[in-house]
């Protein structure tokens, strides 16, 4: 029984789903990601959703959560693995 199945979805709302991320410098995430959680930390290379460029955030933690809307992680530049979108 979940009984916010009927709930309204929004960016501060817990996420539904989630999927793994394969960083790629040529592809965009199949749908973009509220959140982005990094099993295994190091450094995290993304296209955030309002951006036209990508940044690096460097020494992510293991088992961090990141707050930030996800277009793409990018394979260049990014040690971090064990990489999951957030919906």
């Amino acid at each position: 029984m979940d009984p916010f199945k009927n709930g309204v979805d929004s960016l501060i709302a817990p996420a539904k789903g989630a999927f793994e991320i394969t960083p790629s410098d040529s592809d965009s995430l199949p749908i973009a990601a509220k959140a982005v959680y990094v099993g295994t930390g190091g450094d995290l290379v993304l296209r955030a959703v309002g951006d036209d460029v990508d940044v690096r955030l460097a020494n992510v933690g293991n088992g961090a959560i990141l707050p930030i809307r996800v277009a793409a992680i990018r394979l260049t530049g990014t040690t971090a693995s064990d990489i999951v979108g957030l919906i």
